[in-house]
């Protein structure tokens, strides 16, 4: 959430970026005449309590009329303070609803817009003319199952659309993916975490999956637990209720996760293959850093995710996210996306976002610099993907008989396999 103080202060840079959000402007006069009762019944309650307070001191002395006088008085008061305490609870509750609602304030260098909005910052590598090299490029699936990787049929037959096995070489590729990304991250000075993937109510809430991506998000409602979208969850979740000292920060985690999302509003999109899906495991880059360090973190971040996709021989682009587009959490956020021949575009493959202190204000975690406490930054970036990695390593490195040349950063674990060949022709 965002600090109420800035609220007050500059309302119109609040209303700023909701606009540029495509959010509610409306909210933030709702949330500040919320903020105002609040303030200003909590001064009642004190009030209250205080008179209340001193004719307790009063009563004992006194006798007679002057006694039943102030007894009266006293019942007065005590309901009045009754009710002063349920209208101070009344908008404290109002006051936390709506600034739940409210997204983090938007960076002022991102473009603003919608999805289509973004600006592309960076381009690297090449991209292979295949016709030049005398073929007609395969697309992932076809490639997957001629290698015995991707089973889509029996993942439909178990689970339904979206859902898929990885075989053979399939499961072996993730297994590489999976610990060639781990091992970049700890070079890089990350703790490897394994991750819950269901997290109660708060955790879900706190890192900003329950406003405008709670409809993406499966809840099991028997337990009142979530099935996370992410290790993002759980890693900010990690130091929940916890005031660190300045001195240990930065903190920086790479989680492995399994990663489930109900993809609403996606129907007829990306149906073929493993592209988009229900299920699929991810590494994360996480860190909790000094606030005034916030800015400096997040291109750390998008520099070892740019590391990533060039050890992997890629050709991307980085784009910064235009408004419209940005989670509630994220005040800006850099996408790096791959180019899938076959669809003759890039695509998103990982993101760094940063968080300023959103999700630490709503779960409590805080930093100590001195006597000072306050709360600190958090922000985070995805290493692999790994369906969409895998997507684009196999459309980018296939050759004309349909096997798939593999990265050298992925040969040691994948036991120095230079080539992945086809089961079948």
């Amino acid at each position: 959430m965002i600090d109420l103080r800035l609220l007050r202060e500059d309302p119109d840079r609040v209303r700023a970026s909701q606009r540029a959000r495509g959010e509610d402007v409306a909210l933030v006069d709702s949330l500040l005449s919320a903020d105002e009762r609040r303030r200003s019944s909590g001064v009642r309650f004190d009030e209250l309590r205080s008179e209340q307070k001193s004719l307790g001191k009063l009563i004992p002395r006194a006798s007679g009329d002057e006694k039943a006088e102030l007894l009266k008085k006293a019942g007065e008061l005590a309901a009045a303070v009754k009710t002063a305490d349920a209208e101070q609870h009344e908008a404290d509750e109002e006051t936390k609803r709506l600034l739940l609602q409210l997204g983090n304030l938007v960076h002022p260098d991102v473009p603003v817009g919608g999805e289509e909005d973004f600006v592309v910052l960076e381009t690297h590598g090449t991209i292979r003319d295949f016709g030049a090299e005398g073929f007609e490029p395969k697309d992932h699936l076809e490639l997957g199952e001629a290698l015995g990787a991707i089973d889509v049929e029996r993942g439909a037959k178990v689970s339904g659309s979206r859902f898929y096995y990885l075989t053979g070489v399939g499961a072996l590729l993730e297994l590489a993916l999976v610990n060639a990304a781990i091992a970049q991250a700890t070079e890089a000075g990350f703790t490897p975490m394994l991750t819950p993937a269901l997290v109660r109510p708060r955790a879900m809430e706190g890192t900003g999956f329950l406003g405008q991506a709670a409809e993406n998000v499966y809840h099991l409602e028997k337990d009142d637990y979530y099935l996370v979208g992410t290790s993002e969850v759980p890693l900010a979740a990690y130091h929940m209720d916890e005031i660190l000292d300045a001195d240990q920060l930065p903190l920086r985690y790479a989680g492995f996760s399994p990663c489930f999302r109900r993809e609403a509003g996606t129907y007829g999109k990306d149906t073929r293959g493993i592209f988009r899906v229900h299920q699929f495991d991810k590494v994360e880059m996480f860190s909790y850093v000094d606030p005034a360090d916030a800015e400096n973190e997040h291109k750390r971040l998008l520099d070892w995710e740019k590391q990533w996709l060039t050890g992997l021989e890629l050709p991307f682009q980085v784009i910064d996210v235009a408004s419209g587009d940005l989670g509630a959490s994220a005040s800006r956020k850099f996408d790096c996306e791959a180019w899938i021949p076959t669809q003759g575009k890039y695509r998103e493959l990982t993101s760094a976002s940063n968080c300023d202190g959103f999700q630490a204000r709503r779960l409590s975690v805080r930093m100590r610099d001195g006597k000072k406490v306050q709360p600190l930054a958090t922000l985070n970036g995805t290493l692999c993907a790994v369906p969409r990695t895998i997507v684009a390593i196999l459309e980018n490195h296939q050759l004309a008989d349909g096997s798939v040349r593999v990265p050298e950063v992925l040969r040691p674990y994948l036991g120095g396999r230079e080539v992945l060949e086809p089961i079948s022709k």
